[in-house]
């Protein structure tokens, strides 16, 4: 009897909906929503909203589903709230009947987590929703649908339609770094240098230079070509020749030392008569054994025997070199220590000699061909002029920079100048080596500003975090503010 009932119940509910079932059916434009917003909350997402449906006259057999769904800004993902559920008065009967009676299939969006609302006809009705989900990186910039379901009394499908309800929900963080601009250093007198050298053949303890012997007629016509080439720039001023001497490690210490004096001082007497150079711009130094040079030059010969204890001896005898030398010279096979007198030790045996001389100054005419032409002998404030006059942004610009601090190197203003423009770029790779490869960053909170931003940029926000601390307990109020810009990206991460 009471089956018999159930189905007389559900077929009277059925009889409005038959006459429209060749239309479909949708309630969603008369349903108001509004105070509509999406919020992140750590790591969970919140959907609020108020949903007004003192309009909508639901039919009293229907059953409407409103399903809120985040969709990314590309369509690819998208995750769906908890629907609304709305219940017409008969709909409603036939639920709570069946949640009584096991053998009777619920209807749709009808579990035990859903929120069930009984549509009240001809009144104001209004339900305050809200939902959570996890947060994930691709919601932002997203947008939220709302996706309507209309089910009849026996389950079917009447209607469906969506509505989109908010665009750009969770918008992406744009952060406002701020970067430091630094001031080229002064350079009120500019002082450049030529280093060259020269290996002069002499007879065995001997310190007269032989013009004629072995190769010394080119050596020491590159000498005077050097100094000459510097003599008749008109744009330059010779203010000091420094020569150093140094000596090969055979024999004893004292009489290297010595031998490297007297050789240094007969290339300076060699240059003051040639090149006609006054004694008082010429300086003499001598060093004797260059046991930090015989490092270097055993690296060019990796196919040395036992070369790795040659280091080892080099290394354990800093204060003895006399018996540094004679522990080389019992090296078994005598092979090794022959190929060391005649083949490395020629090279340590040299006089290197430094030309200093003042420049004058540029016009900016000027300075633009000499960028090119003669970038060493231009100040950073000269090269700044000459990018400047390109303007800001433009290749020609760049080019400039890039010789400014391949010319300048240790330049704080030249460094911070090439990253900041790799990094208007988007470069940020290229300012992090630029920045990482220089000593000068580390002692820098302007430097290390720049490069906490080119390491944000970067995505490497760990290693940003720690410049940007650096730089602010420096002093930086540009790398405090950046790094509460930069916590904001990582947490949208």
């Amino acid at each position: 009897m009471r089956r018999i009932y159930i189905i007389l119940l559900l077929m009277l509910a059925c009889r409005p909906t038959t006459l429209l079932a060749e239309n479909e059916t949708g309630y969603l434009p008369s349903i108001a929503i509004g105070q509509r917003g999406v919020a992140k909350q750590g790591r969970t997402v919140e959907l609020k909203m108020s949903v007004d449906l003192s309009k909508a006259k639901i039919r009293t057999q229907h059953t409407v589903a409103l399903t809120p769904v985040l969709v990314s800004a590309d369509g690819n993902r998208e995750i769906a709230f908890p629907p609304i559920v709305i219940d017409g008065k008969t709909r409603h009967k036939v639920y709570l009947r069946a949640q009584r009676l096991e053998s009777v299939e619920l209807p749709p969006y009808h579990n035990d987590s859903a929120k069930v609302i009984i549509r009240h006809s001809s009144k104001n009705q209004q339900y305050d929703y809200a939902a959570t989900a996890p947060y994930q990186r691709w919601m932002l910039d997203g947008r939220v649908e709302i996706r309507e379901q209309v089910h009849g009394c026996t389950n079917c499908g009447e209607g469906k339609s969506e509505q989109n309800l908010l665009d750009g929900v969770l918008p992406t963080y744009i952060p406002d770094y701020r970067l430091h601009t630094i001031a080229p250093e002064p350079e009120p007198v500019k002082v450049r240098a030529e280093t060259r050298t020269a290996r002069l053949q002499f007879r065995q303890d001997s310190y007269k230079i032989l013009p004629g012997f072995k190769n010394n007629r080119a050596e020491l016509d590159t000498v005077s070509n050097s100094i000459d080439l510097v003599k008749k720039n008109s744009d330059v001023k010779i203010i000091g020749i420094y020569i150093t001497g140094y000596a090969s490690p055979e024999g004893s210490e004292a009489h290297n030392l010595t031998l490297s004096e007297n050789r240094a001082k007969a290339l300076a007497d060699y240059i003051r008569r040639h090149d006609a150079i006054s004694p008082d711009m010429l300086h003499v130094d001598w060093k004797g054994e260059d046991w930090e040079g015989l490092v270097r030059v055993l690296d060019d010969f990796p196919n040395l025997l036992k070369r790795d204890e040659v280091y080892e001896i080099i290394e354990c005898y800093p204060d003895r070199r006399d018996y540094c030398e004679l522990q080389l010279q019992k090296l078994v096979p005598p092979t090794i220590y022959r190929r060391l007198l005649n083949e490395i030790y020629p090279a340590l045996r040299r006089n290197e000699y430094r030309i200093e001389y003042n420049v004058r100054n540029f016009n900016l005419e000027e300075a633009r061909r000499m960028v090119h032409e003669r970038p060493d002998l231009l100040s950073l404030s000269e090269m700044y002029k000459v990018a400047g006059s390109y303007g800001k942004g433009t290749p020609e610009y760049d080019r400039v920079m890039a010789i400014a601090v391949r010319y300048f190197p240790a330049s704080p203003a030249a460094l911070n100048e090439n990253a900041v423009n790799a990094i208007s770029r988007k470069e940020y790779g290229k300012a992090v080596q630029l920045l990482e490869k220089s000593e000068v960053t580390a002692q820098s909170a302007e430097l290390l500003t720049t490069l906490g931003v080119a390491y944000a940029g970067a995505g490497q926000y760990e290693k940003a975090e720690d410049a940007l601390r650096r730089a602010s307990e420096m002093g930086s109020e540009a790398a405090r503010h950046n790094l509460e810009e930069m916590l904001q990206v990582m947490d949208q991460l």
